[in-house]
């Protein structure tokens, strides 16, 4: 059986343990491969070979690694299919939906192509009588990324692009689950000419999440995961001294008006609930239809639920993959029969889904419920599946107050034809990502993205700006250059401008 390795200074490693996690193929139900864990002693290699490797490459200048970005970009392009099709294959998500994680996640290499640009500093001429001042930015040193299933391709490439980028060395922690992209991912950066040592990937469980977060080699940590586990990453590396962001997860709503096409909204709503089966951080899970917009949205929703084609995400013309687990298929059915059993009315049903010879697939079809309340677990937790789930309230401020109300705060949208309501909406949310008629506000790569409350521990977004800022740490120099005779104007009172 093939066997997925490690990549630590420029090649494949099997590693120091013994452990093994199996990799399926979630439309069949099937093993397809065996993924090295790491073990604490696998950890240390990889940050001792990215620690040995920063001198150099922070050293390398801004040009030189602007360039190798762009190397990276273009084979990034010239290998979008195969890496779509190890997504696919190991996610379970559908071809085009693969296709596009990968150039999403391109746009932040093209990003971080202008890393000349983006780390100009600032200066001030004269700010004193013979005295000048300004700014630049250095990067940290060894950084490091915890990264989950749902976007194998795209998150990861929101980190490692923009610090390698910065002059910082990576070391990538990606899901055990689906872990042949990222190593996909390190040929192609040696391929670009990226010295060894500089990117390199481990794979694993808590166990070596666990020493990441402990080494001493690690100057910061990216993470992308549930609430929970986001809470323990920050917690855990915060108290060893790391930079952290960590995003957590979410509970994405989408407030539907009575003036909005509403055509428009059923047919965006499902795209966005049911596209990647539902395992999207920014994934519209909770829709609420506000006033008389219920009734005739939960028909559409409906109709256009019943259509959708569940199929393995290799076959041509399937909208909608498996879940990536058998124990995820589970979850999803639990909390289905949990809202059903609470009161809430299941319209479109997709439990007992069976998708013609693939007997063992984690298949469950697109689910619609209507009639949620807000102390329903279907509607609280975080089901991570295809579940749309149809809150009604009677106005706008009842909807902000629903939302804000929630703990979670990373993605929300409102659909309607007003810009009075929709500039009230974006003012008044307590979210960090808002999308006006637009589902799924996934910000381009020059901005940067993140949530807010429970979705976002720490200070700085990923990617864009933000990211730029937290991979890199800000120099100020005053500086004077006397003329030899000239008299020093040193004295023992705190200085002041002259």
């Amino acid at each position: 059986m093939r066997t997925i390795e490690h990549w630590i200074a420029g090649k494949h490693v099997t590693g120091a343990g013994m452990r093994r996690g199996s990799v399926y193929d979630p439309a069949t139900g099937q093993v397809q491969a065996e993924v090295v864990l790491a073990e604490p002693a696998d950890v240390a290699a990889a940050t001792g070979a990215a620690a040995e490797a920063f001198p150099a490459w922070a050293a390398t200048s801004v040009t030189a690694r602007s360039r190798l970005m762009f190397r990276l970009r273009d084979l990034l392009e010239r290998y979008e299919d195969d890496l779509a099709a190890v997504v696919s294959s190991e996610h379970g998500k559908v071809l085009d939906d693969a296709r596009g994680e990968v150039v999403r996640g391109r746009e932040v290499v093209e990003f971080a192509c202008g890393i000349p640009q983006l780390l100009k500093g600032e200066y001030s001429d004269s700010v004193s009588t013979g005295v000048d001042s300004y700014s630049f930015r250095q990067p940290l040193g060894v950084v490091a990324g915890i990264t989950p299933f749902n976007f194998p391709i795209m998150v990861p490439l929101w980190m490692h692009p923009v610090a390698i980028a910065c002059g910082n060395t990576f070391v990538l922690k990606p899901s055990e689950r689906d872990p042949g992209a990222s190593d996909l991912v390190a040929e192609l950066y040696a391929e670009a000419g990226l010295p060894e040592g500089v990117f390199n990937v481990v794979h694993g469980d808590k166990v070596a999440v666990d020493a990441v977060l402990a080494s001493p080699d690690v100057s910061a940590v990216s993470f992308v995961g549930s609430t929970p586990i986001a809470r323990y990453v920050h917690g855990r590396a915060s108290a060893t001294g790391k930079r952290v962001q960590a995003l957590g997860g979410a509970k994405n709503h989408a407030v539907v008006m009575p003036d909005a096409d509403l055509d428009l909204a059923a047919d965006h709503l499902v795209a966005a609930g049911y596209g990647s089966a539902g395992q999207r951080c920014m994934a519209i899970s909770a829709v609420v239809a506000v006033g008389p917009a219920a009734d005739v949205l939960v028909a559409k929703l409906a109709e256009r639920t019943k259509e959708i084609r569940v199929a393995p995400g290799s076959e041509p013309g399937a909208q909608m993959g498996p879940v990536v687990t058998a124990e995820a298929k589970e979850r999803v059915s639990r909390y289905v029969a949990e809202g059903e059993a609470a009161g809430a009315a299941v319209v479109v049903d997709g439990r007992g889904l069976e998708v013609p010879g693939h007997p063992g697939g984690f298949f469950i079809g697109p689910t619609l419920l209507d009639g949620v309340t807000p102390d329903m677990s279907v509607y609280t937790d975080e089901i991570f599946g295809p579940v749309l789930s149809v809150l009604r309230v009677p106005s706008l401020a009842s909807a902000l107050d629903l939302v804000n109300a929630n703990p979670y705060g990373n993605g929300t949208a409102v659909f309607t034809s007003s810009g009075e309501v929709a500039r009230t909406f974006q003012r008044q949310v307590s979210v960090g990502m808002i999308g006006i008629n637009v589902p799924i506000p996934v910000p381009m790569a020059f901005h940067s993205f993140g949530g807010w409350k429970d979705s976002l521990f720490g200070d700085h977004h990923v990617h864009g700006p933000e990211g730029v800022r937290f991979y890199t740490q800000a120099k100020v120099v005053t500086s004077r250059w006397p003329h030899v005779a000239e008299e020093s104007l040193a004295q023992l009172n705190f200085p002041t401008s002259r």
